[in-house]
């Protein structure tokens, strides 16, 4: 059994002290037991106060490679929809391992930011014309791979994508190396399943794209194909994330995406819903009742103009969240949690908008919502420091200037709304393996260049 004694802790009900941490080979934590009079004789101490590790509930691993490289004017007006014409372009350039490199870097970012799940929505299955790989997995198992390099937990989930557009529209040449059938996407998990088994640290589900890459029938087909071999495994949608995209689902489906979703599937507590922003007041009552995840990546949705969600009346209503970093404009969730805060407050002119009576201190409610909801979307027992979960946690430098001469009751304020110095984390741990020390990955200098030389090349072909 593997130990640790930390002086402060973050546990379910709050901070606690002198709390020992038992956890077993495969990575999976025994025992939580605070208020002890002392440390236990041979047990490693925490350089600094726990707090579980961060899941991440959406990511595109591949766009970490083009993040600020589309901040000019591309067109006139320029919007999502020009954005995702660059992307495009970007992604057709992408090998194998290109891919492979870029994720194991991302990764090492987002460890080293506290993030110590991701789910991976991955769309980039094909070769550049689109021409299977002799492995239907090729892509999705390098990202897998780098998860497994880099100590990250993974969840990952191939996305379905057979149209551009609402009416079964047919696909343009730069999706070629997107698209797939239902049968086509289960292929894809069963190979990845033989080549990496299940366990604590990976889980596989599906992501149809979003309602207007997909029909109804094949949704249905997925969800039916996904439900013989696991029927708990998450699923994941883009939805109603800008206005053109509900515009254009009242036009085609006589409603708007998250009503037309909630009315025909079993949404349901395995759902993540990313981005959801455009919702009206009817939808974001039946969202947060169904149980579904709300899937917020606010740096991306600030980088691309999205909107504001409605994140005052969801919670209001009991909804669960949970936050990602999308495109890695920014890879951080203190920054997605803080933003969540700032937009709301920019758009009613009030401070401290998202605190509530059982949770007056807004940092601290949002951490734990983020937690709460980001391990339900992984699909794994994470987001948490209690017994049966993963042992992933952050050790935070109780020194630092954000920090020093504070109480418990305000370090995830400072931790969340504090810019000044630098990162407050120390080290980091998943499975109760240490892949963070004193703020470095382990293996950092080696994919930094790995990571360099694929930068490099796609650049120089740009």
């Amino acid at each position: 059994m593997n130990t640790l004694f930390a002086e402060h802790a973050y546990l379910p009900d709050g901070w606690r002290r002198n709390v020992l941490l038992e956890w077993s080979g495969d990575g999976k934590l025994q025992r939580v037991t605070p208020d002890l009079p002392e440390a236990p004789d041979g047990a490693a101490r925490a350089s600094g106060p726990l707090i579980p590790g961060m899941p991440n509930l959406h990511s595109h691993a591949f766009q970490r490679a083009m993040a600020g490289l589309t901040e000019y004017r591309a067109n006139p007006t320029d919007s999502f929809w020009s954005w995702r014409d660059l992307m495009y372009r970007f992604a057709a350039r992408i090998t194998p391992d290109d891919l492979g490199a870029i994720a194991r870097w991302l990764y090492v970012e987002m460890l080293k930011a506290g993030y110590t799940s991701v789910c991976e929505f991955h769309y980039v299955h094909h070769a550049p014309d689109g021409q299977r790989y002799g492995n239907p997995a090729e892509l999705a198992g390098r990202v897998v791979q780098a998860a497994s390099d880099t100590g990250i937990g993974m969840t990952m989930l191939p996305v379905l994508y057979q149209y551009s557009g609402f009416g079964a529209q047919a696909p343009r040449d730069d999706q070629r190396r997107f698209i797939n059938t239902p049968e086509g996407l289960l292929r894809i998990i069963d190979a990845l399943r033989r080549a990496h088994p299940e366990r604590g640290d990976v889980r596989y589900g599906v992501a149809p794209h979003s309602l207007r890459a997909v029909s109804r029938a094949s949704l249905r087909a997925l969800l039916e194909g996904l439900d013989a071999t696991s029927a708990d495994a998450p699923v994941h949608i883009h939805i109603a994330e800008q206005t053109a995209e509900v515009d254009a689902c009242v036009e085609t489906e006589g409603a708007r995406p998250v009503q037309w979703l909630l009315d025909n599937f079993d949404v349901n507590a395995r759902w993540c819903l990313v981005h959801a922003t455009h919702v009206d007041a009817n939808e974001t009552a039946a969202l947060a009742k169904s149980g579904a995840v709300a899937g917020l990546c606010l740096t991306t949705e600030a980088n691309l103009g999205d909107g504001i969600f409605p994140a005052h009346a969801y919670l209001e209503a009991n909804g669960a969240f949970g936050v990602g970093s999308d495109s890695h404009i920014g890879v951080d969730w203190r920054s997605e949690l803080r933003l969540l805060e700032y937009g709301q407050r920019l758009a009613r002119r009030q401070r401290n908008v998202l605190a509530a009576p059982h949770r007056a201190i807004v940092a601290d409610r949002l951490f734990a919502a983020a937690l709460q909801g980001g391990a339900r979307a992984t699909g794994r027992a994470v987001g948490t420091l209690e017994a049966g979960a993963r042992a992933d946690w952050i050790v935070l430098d109780a020194e630092h200037p954000n920090l020093a001469e504070q109480t418990p009751d305000t370090w995830l304020s400072s931790v969340v709304f504090c810019e000044h110095g630098g990162s407050p984390i120390r080290d980091v741990y998943t499975g109760g393996e240490r892949v963070v020390e004193d703020g470095r990955h382990r293996d950092e200098a080696r994919l930094y260049a790995d990571y360099r030389a694929a930068l490099a090349r796609l650049l120089a072909d740009s």
